[in-house]
């Protein structure tokens, strides 16, 4: 589990810290647009009130509270089942990734109301309508991450027990 926490630690501070250089230090929550790398890169601000995508986005407290408590849940939950499968090191490393950036948003939650999005990134023609944080690429890696390794066997170990 040593494992789990220091990656929910480190994924937890990187995008603290990165937020907070980025929204109050580059001043991004007034300037709006800083562009990094055009059309690769772009700093973009966005208030995400609402889950994935801005989904069910509303001024609502009780959704604010309710997306403030199921990360905190998420991650108990995680971390329980983490412990008691024992896990490969991919799991606990993901584990940590999804920890780590859920309670990243949570805090944002609590600290300004809404999850701080400012990533833009387009390519080839495509231009990305939305802006994400390192949290939500940790909970992305981290839940791909925890599917690949669930139950810690392969088809291989599988195959093996059979015989």
């Amino acid at each position: 589990m040593r494992l789990t926490f220091i990656t929910a630690l480190v994924t937890l501070l990187a995008d603290q810290i990165l937020k907070w250089a980025v929204v109050v230090g580059l001043n991004l929550r007034e300037i709006l647009l800083i562009e990094v790398w055009p059309p690769y890169l772009t700093l973009s601000m966005a208030w995400n009130r609402g889950v994935n995508f801005g989904l069910f986005a509303d001024e609502s407290p009780i959704l604010r509270w309710v997306l403030i408590v199921l990360p905190v849940v998420v991650t108990v939950w995680v971390w329980r089942w983490v412990r008691r499968e024992g896990g490969r090191p991919l799991m606990r490393a993901s584990a940590g990734l999804l920890i780590g950036g859920a309670l990243g948003n949570a805090i944002d939650r609590l600290v300004w109301g809404a999850v701080a999005d400012f990533l833009n990134v387009s390519c080839c023609g495509f231009t990305n309508p939305w802006a994400f944080n390192v949290a939500d690429i940790a909970i992305f890696v981290g839940a791909f991450g925890l599917i690949l390794a669930a139950g810690g066997k392969t088809p291989r170990d599988d195959r093996a027990s059979m015989g």
